[in-house]
């Protein structure tokens, strides 16, 4: 598909309309070369990709954004959908092409394509159809743009972050994966339901599901706050009786949320839209924000046997991961998180994987 963008020039002869109706002021001197660019890349154009896209333009995240599919046609119809709706975003050039060559000078590159699980599959299959695709896409985007960070949202997104790093030869500080970011907002919100509070009063710097984004993902009890008070010290300091099973269950909520939302409508879009953007803004505004991201956790919390990709608290800023914050974990959350990091590192010892 050829690649199209929004365009300044009319006509046969190509008139520079930008020219026609504005002239430079006297002994005006050029534009700034050190005026910041940003360009985010968006790779895959369906619901997720989409909803993604959407976000990071309306919260005037970029300058410039490319849309890349396998889909010539979907991409030309959702390029162009979004390019009609100029008048009412901020200033952007929007682009779309099969062609990674688009991608090239990315600031951020957003990879959500992936292959969906087939009635009856094994993980491990998935994983492998996967594996075959992303030896596909990331090997360009890191010859396109090769100072860019990876954010990868496609699912099993800590496996596949682990495949990303490797096939792209980035530092592990570039490549990271959007994890349990959104795990960790749905939490925020489930315990403000219960708690008969708002969700911003959830401390989002203490109340994080950490670990391997999906079903084992581990809720960090021993470091909620709401309000300042750490909830359960308080729950014993007041001896107000509660279960670990009703802990649990909230967990379970958390992780049966996103199920419940692709039963009813087919799939999940627009949390992990905010979700990403949220994860945008704070990588490319360099805001130094803590947020529960898959990022190589090789030994923290005592992980060790190989590296592995997992949910912690990291600061993020515009060379990536900061670092991790030092939170202190219960013996048992810690060795949630290293009963993750083992069955993630035996599907990963199965995958065929040539560094870059």
């Amino acid at each position: 598909m050829k690649k199209i963008e929004s365009s300044s020039t009319l006509g046969p002869g190509g008139l520079d309309i930008s020219r026609a109706f504005f002239k430079p002021i006297l002994n005006s001197a050029p534009p700034s070369p050190t005026k910041r660019h940003t360009k985010i890349s968006v790779i895959g154009a369906g619901n997720v990709g989409m909803a993604i896209a959407q976000t990071i333009l309306t919260q005037d995240l970029v300058d410039e954004l490319a849309l890349v599919d396998a889909k010539p046609e979907k991409l030309r119809g959702e390029m162009l959908d979004l390019q009609h709706a100029a008048a009412f975003l901020p200033r952007t050039k929007i682009h779309a092409s099969v062609d990674y060559s688009i991608t090239a000078g990315s600031d951020l590159c957003i990879v959500t394509a992936g292959a969906r699980q087939i009635p009856g599959e094994s993980r491990l299959n998935l994983i492998q159809r996967n594996l075959a695709l992303f030896k596909l896409i990331i090997p360009p985007l890191a010859r396109y743009s090769p100072d860019c960070i990876l954010l990868i949202v496609s699912n099993p997104v800590d496996v596949l972050t682990y495949v990303a790093w490797k096939l792209s030869g980035f530092p592990p500080n570039r490549v990271i994966g959007s994890g349990t970011n959104l795990d960790s907002s749905r939490f925020r919100f489930l315990l403000a339901d219960h708690l008969d509070v708002n969700a911003q009063d959830v401390q989002a710097s203490l109340a994080y599901m950490v670990g391997e984004h999906g079903d084992s993902s581990v809720a960090l009890w021993s470091s909620i706050s709401v309000g300042g008070v750490p909830v359960l010290s308080f729950l014993e300091r007041q001896k107000i009786a509660y279960e670990k099973e009703t802990l649990e269950n909230i967990r379970k909520e958390v992780v049966e949320s996103a199920y419940e939302v692709i039963n009813l409508k087919g799939y999940t879009s627009w949390a992990i839209g905010y979700s990403a953007a949220n994860l945008a803004r704070s990588l490319l505004r360099d805001q130094r924000k803590i947020h529960p991201v898959s990022v190589l956790a090789t030994g923290l919390y005592g992980i060790d046997g190989g590296d592995v990709f997992l949910s912690l608290p990291a600061q993020l800023g515009r060379s990536g991961v900061m670092g991790v914050a030092n939170v202190e974990l219960t013996d048992w959350e810690a060795q949630q998180l290293r009963n993750a990091a083992a069955t993630i590192l035996e599907v990963q010892s199965q995958l065929e994987i040539e560094d870059h």
